[in-house]
């Protein structure tokens, strides 16, 4: 995997003043961790809007603040809630010989030969596992090759997920990540006869003479 490494600056201005950093191309953020006191930093929006989008919650990136570097997880993307622009990013620096915990999103691939054949509904279940190990060991995703999903019931759980063996799945065995169920029953009605009975005859009604008009 690639390294990422996003260069910052030290950032002194805070509060509501941010926004004119925004005006200016920069996004303010955030470096935190138990070994190291808050640093609030700003990065280059264009660069870090290109790159952090793909950045998933498991993949170790660099953090670069006057030469000196620190690995980081993106722990929270904050957006414009009509822009969808980023406007904040926090991130959490971490040891290398530290265990940490984070979540690991699973990647379905293939086709399910009994969707295919048979007709079946593919459901899912988990998008993503919790997990606990080095960072150097951490992983960004977890594929999945459904093709071996061949008949109507075949199911995948996290018990049955390839995982590296130096990471410690804490995300229970029996959840469900992907089944295969059959397709739903289609409702028949049946149409039943509609008898619709003649009008009656109307009563007539001999008169002895013509109804006088009323106005």
């Amino acid at each position: 995997m690639e390294e990422v490494v996003l260069k910052a600056e030290d950032r002194k201005v805070l509060g509501k003043q941010v926004r004119a950093l925004r005006r200016a191309g920069l996004l303010p953020a955030i470096l935190y961790g138990h070994h190291i006191k808050p640093i609030a930093i700003s990065l280059n929006h264009r660069e870090a809007s290109r790159i952090l989008p793909r950045v998933s919650s498991s993949q170790l990136i660099q953090i670069e603040v006057e030469g000196e570097r620190y690995p980081v997880l993106v722990r929270e993307k904050q957006r414009h809630p009509i822009t969808g622009s980023l406007l904040h990013i926090d991130f959490q620096t971490v040891s290398m010989t530290e265990k940490l915990r984070a979540m690991v999103r699973i990647e379905l691939t293939g086709e399910a030969p009994a969707v295919k054949n048979y007709n079946g509904v593919l459901v899912t279940g988990q998008e993503e596992i919790e997990v606990e190990c080095l960072p150097g060991d951490l992983i960004n995703r977890i594929v999945v090759d459904i093709s071996i999903l061949t008949d109507i019931g075949n199911a995948i759980h996290v018990s049955d997920l390839p995982v590296p063996p130096k990471i410690h799945v804490l995300t229970e065995a029996d959840e469900l990540v992907v089944l295969v169920t059959a397709p739903a029953a289609e409702e028949k009605f049946e149409v039943a006869e509609v008898v619709v009975p003649a009008a009656a005859e109307p009563d007539v009604v001999e008169r002895g003479k013509k109804e006088e008009e009323e106005f």
